[in-house]
């Protein structure tokens, strides 16, 4: 199978491609779908054959819920029961974006979708085109990001192919993601309601509207063995290039010494602008100034897949604050590690 390409670049055809990428879905067959964070995997969110494909296409382990992509709040109650008043809070102060809700779920969503939890993760993502192809399949979309398991996530349709191409039926290009990084999950079936992922929705923003929200150790730390994830990305290394990542946290000139001094031959360096000058010779990426988070968020995955064809054997990777965007971005890079992190202190 060679996987289609459909192009919705030109707006005198979107409405007929909005109606061939919606009939895919209704099919039964995958489709790979662009929004504001990573580009996603999507199926069918009802047809449990569909989202088992998903698995199988990406080789994503059994355990890994999915999220299930909506047009607008007033689907929350189809697939979701018990919801909060505090959801209703969120959605509207946050939805079309980057955030994913955790809920209990009603019945008619498959165990293939929650990996027999009574949970269920849902957002309402940013992108007018995708929106309009969830409606038109009126159909929930379960989607994770459109990967192979383990690789860095796609911000662009190129990425996606490059994992995916015989793999699904058809990728939608909706141009490059302007966030980088997947969704914040905020799992709110907790007596506190409680970060399990940073993302493209800074925890600030959730503590401006709920006041406290507990952050899950699985943020910093991987979650111990036979421990259950309650959302994607909580439990197996993620996000990694072919080559074994080192993070070094700390002082942005502490951490860029400490890079230079460990430097062999064939490393490679993730590194801030300011610093890139110290790494001459080496095969460096930039994900951006220092300062500038959500320029860091929207270059880290295309970063670490640029290392794939360079040739390096190991990477060190600057670490940025634990703030804002900058936790989402150290998240993916100490995930790309597998929280192989040289903590060096300000």
């Amino acid at each position: 199978m060679k996987t289609r390409v459909i192009s919705i670049q030109n707006p005198v055809r979107q409405a007929e491609e909005v109606k061939e990428a919606a009939a895919v879905l209704r099919s039964g067959r995958l489709l790979g779908i662009p929004t504001e964070t990573v580009y996603g995997l999507g199926a069918n969110g009802l047809d449990t054959a569909a989202v088992r494909r998903i698995f199988e296409a990406k080789g994503r382990p059994q355990d890994n819920p999915l999220i299930l992509h909506i047009p607008d709040a007033s689907w929350l109650d189809r697939y979701c029961r018990s919801i909060p008043p505090e959801a209703a809070a969120l959605a509207e102060r946050f939805w079309p974006g980057p955030l994913t809700m955790i809920l209990r779920r009603r019945e008619n969503v498959p165990n293939a979708v929650t990996c027999g939890l009574d949970t269920v993760g849902v957002r309402c993502p940013d992108h007018p085109v995708t929106l309009a192809i969830i409606r038109a399949s009126g159909v929930p979309v379960a989607a994770p990001s459109g990967n192979l398991s383990g690789r860095p996530s796609p911000t662009c349709a190129r990425h996606m192919l490059e994992d995916m191409d015989g793999r699904i039926e058809a990728i939608v290009d909706g141009g490059p993601c302007g966030v980088g990084v997947e969704s914040t999950i905020l799992d709110l079936t907790a007596s506190v309601p409680r970060l399990l992922r940073p993302g493209g929705l800074p925890l600030e923003s959730l503590e401006a509207v709920l006041g406290e929200v507990a952050v899950d150790r699985a943020v910093t730390a991987p979650l111990s063995a036979g421990e259950k994830p309650k959302a994607p990305g909580m439990k197996y290394r993620h996000y990694a290039p072919k080559a074994p990542v080192t993070v070094v946290s700390g002082g942005c000139l502490r951490s860029a010494r400490y890079i230079r001094k460990n430097l062999g031959p064939q490393i490679g360096v993730i590194c801030f602008d300011e610093y890139r000058d110290l790494f001459s010779g080496c095969v460096v990426r930039s994900i951006g100034p220092a300062s500038d988070q959500a320029e860091q968020a929207r270059r880290v995955f295309d970063v670490l897949r640029a290392f794939d064809e360079s040739g390096v054997t190991a990477i060190y990777a600057q670490c940025p604050s634990g703030t804002g965007l900058g936790l989402a971005v150290a998240n993916r890079l100490k995930k790309a590690a597998g929280f192989q992190v040289v903590e060096l202190g300000e």
